[in-house]
């Protein structure tokens, strides 16, 4: 019900287009009822009296009949095909509706959702399932509603005819009704898990495709291929499951109402033996009767659509029920100007759903146009940390506020257009160097383009490209070098120009001559901002204004370098003697490493 519920709601978009689909319908049906009673009429004039006396008569009879069937085929042409174009307009812009509808609520969700789920199932969500609903609206329904407007009409003219022998053939009619409540017991769930497989499939391709330089790095051909082998083979299975319910289903229909035919053979054979029954009605009968039973045989077809799509409106209704959890208050304030960047961590704790407390009772003050870093171990929790201030999660107790302002109280949109984020895991997108750092900011001009690539030491590599800033740099910047994605990622943050930024280990894996000019870009974008770092590499954050140290969820330090490094026993200074003195054991273990590989030539 929920389904049938959301694809109403869609079509509400349509109603000309399904206006314009029923009245062909309708007509189409009464059209098609006077194809039997021409040939009736015409039975009469060759075979009745009137022939016998005026051959004349007969004729022009015969003519105008004829004439009147080729106007009812040309009509029910025309008719065809505006029930069928105005049907498929409406479908396929429920589908693109829907579509549309899925991405808005996908991209509304909080990363929460998608710590879990696989790109590949919500695609097979958004396109696969969604794609069901144009087989229900444009064939599935209005077939339904012809048959169903067929089986109506032809029984008032049948119960005009003979109203004994319209009773007879109705006798099988239980039995389709029965088998038709029993396949959508079974095939529904089929097509469900059917969808399923499907859905497992994309998933596991689209991580393959992904990941085909892993898989051939590690020679894992060999093992993927048989993994796909094994998905495809149970979409096989359990589509070939439904195939073969549906498979049941036809010739059931099939044979049941064909006993109606064995009916009207031996009663109406009976009546016109004893006269009861003229042989132009007994003909006509018979004509009636395929039409009377046709859209009992073509409804286990729409059926079969209905089954489909309503599987596939189930698992979009799951999708589309997912609640938002991120989402702007009722009474959202709009930022209008740019924010002075002064941000407070207020007494926020924060833990995923069902899991444990990631950051507990976090107290911490950043004044406008500081630089702070976040140092702790790896997993106390910084890049959490982080990710609450744009609320890509929302904060359990406690609050955040940049500029007093609540960020909770703020919409979504004018706060995150307040905070700039260059991550160590960059993502480009498929398209040219251009279009990815006017990624920042769409209405920026030529010049700031040039300008930000500057001031992020990209432009000498850009300019060397083969079509410069219109280079085509691959999916994720597969055609770029790790320090030149992340170079292009500082200057998509420059042309943002937001007064927050935010830098997660953006100069880590990199050389040390990329390393500096990364530093270089991101000592100039941290120029009036507030700005928020986490390093492991603790040399890049010794002049940051304040230093704030986490362990075991909580903050325990937080100073300049010099007051952390003057504190015995502490975190921040144990971490910078073991950095410094980590070369020597490096050199160490060089050394050891090529002992023994000579040992092994010898």
């Amino acid at each position: 019900m929920k389904t049938v519920k959301l694809v109403v709601s869609y079509l509400s978009n349509y109603k000309k287009e399904m206006v314009w689909t029923i009245i062909s319908m309708v007509v189409l049906v009464g059209v098609q009822l006077v194809t039997p009673w021409i040939i009736k009429t015409m039975i009469g004039a060759v075979t009745g009296q009137a022939a016998a006396v005026d051959k004349n008569i007969s004729f022009d009879l015969v003519t105008q009949l004829a004439f009147l069937a080729l106007v009812i085929y040309l009509a029910r042409a025309g008719l065809r095909f505006v029930r069928s174009y105005a049907a498929h307009v409406a479908g396929w812009g429920v589908v693109a509706d829907t579509r549309r509808h899925i991405y808005e609520h996908l991209q509304k969700l909080s990363l929460r959702f998608y710590s879990d789920k696989q790109t590949g199932q919500l695609m097979s969500r958004t396109i696969n399932d969604s794609d069901m609903f144009e087989a229900l609206i444009a064939h599935a329904i209005p077939d339904v509603l012809v048959n169903a407007l067929m089986f109506v009409g032809v029984a008032a003219v049948l119960v005009t005819m003979n109203w004994q022998l319209m009773l007879m053939s109705l006798l099988p009619i239980p039995l389709v009704i029965a088998s038709m409540r029993l396949y959508a017991k079974y095939v529904r769930p089929a097509m469900r898990a059917r969808q399923v497989e499907l859905a497992s499939l994309n998933a596991t391709l689209n991580d393959n495709l992904s990941g085909i330089r892993e898989i051939k790095a590690f020679t894992r051909e060999d093992v993927e291929a048989s993994r796909i082998g094994g998905h495809i083979d149970k979409y096989r299975d359990s589509l070939l499951k439904a195939l073969r319910l549906m498979a049941t289903f036809d010739p059931f229909v099939e044979f049941t109402s064909s006993l109606g035919t064995i009916v009207v053979i031996y009663f109406g054979g009976r009546l016109a033996l004893a006269g009861t029954l003229p042989i132009e009605d007994l003909v006509a009968f018979f004509l009636y009767l395929d039409m009377f039973y046709q859209p009992v045989r073509a409804l286990s077809g729409s059926w079969e659509s209905v089954q489909q799509a309503l599987a596939g409106g189930d698992r979009v209704g799951e999708l589309l029920a997912e609640p938002c959890e991120v989402r702007d208050a009722n009474d959202a304030v709009v930022l209008k100007q740019r924010a002075r960047g002064a941000v407070a961590f207020n007494d926020v704790t924060f833990r995923y759903d069902r899991g444990d407390v990631v950051l507990e009772n976090i107290n911490l003050d950043i004044p406008a146009n500081s630089v702070v870093a976040l140092v702790g171990p790896t997993g106390v929790g910084k890049t959490t940390m982080v990710s609450l201030l744009p609320r890509f999660y929302d904060v359990t107790t406690g609050s955040i506020t940049i500029d007093d302002h609540d960020i909770r109280q703020l919409s979504l949109r004018s706060l995150r257009e307040q905070i700039s984020i260059v991550l160590q895991d960059v993502f480009l997108f498929h398209g040219t160097v251009r279009e990815n750092i006017l990624f920042g900011r769409k209405e920026a001009t030529e010049e700031e383009v040039m300008e930000a690539a500057k001031v992020a030491n990209a432009y000498e590599f850009i300019v060397k490209l083969p079509d410069g800033f219109d280079t085509l740099i691959g999916e994720r910047g597969v055609k770029l070098s790790g320090g030149q994605k992340q170079r292009l990622s500082i200057a998509r943050a420059v042309l943002k120009d937001a007064p927050v930024l935010i830098l997660d280990e953006a100069t880590s894996s990199v050389d040390t001559e990329t390393e500096l000019l990364i530093q270089q870009a991101l000592e100039r974008l941290m120029v009036g901002r507030t700005t928020i770092i986490i390093a492991h590499r603790l040399s890049t954050i010794r002049n940051a204004d304040k230093i704030v140290v986490l362990e075991g969820k909580r903050i325990i330090e937080e100073g300049t370098h010099q007051k952390l490094m003057a504190m015995e026993g502490g975190l921040y200074r144990h971490l910078n003697e073991v950095q410094l003195n980590i070369e020597p054991h490096m050199e160490a273990l060089k050394i050891e490493r090529q002992y023994a590989n000579a040992k092994m030539m010898n």
